[in-house]
């Protein structure tokens, strides 16, 4: 991968992150509130499906 592909790349999360505060940010700070009151397995073990979704999406491209 080159330079480009991760710039790219990053761009393309940050337009995905920023969609649900610009379209629906009330219900954005509910989820975030709600996200800070889990437990630290919790949230780690959401932090590994999301990691474990994002690989398994690389590979198969």
């Amino acid at each position: 991968m080159t330079l480009h592909d991760w710039l790219r790349a990053i761009g393309l999360v940050l337009v995905i992150e920023g969609l649900m505060p610009l379209l629906a940010p009330a219900r954005w700070r509910e989820v975030f509130m709600q996200v800070a009151r889990l437990r630290d397995g919790q949230i780690r073990f959401v932090g590994f499906g999301s990691a474990l979704a994002g690989v398994v999406l690389l590979l198969m491209s």
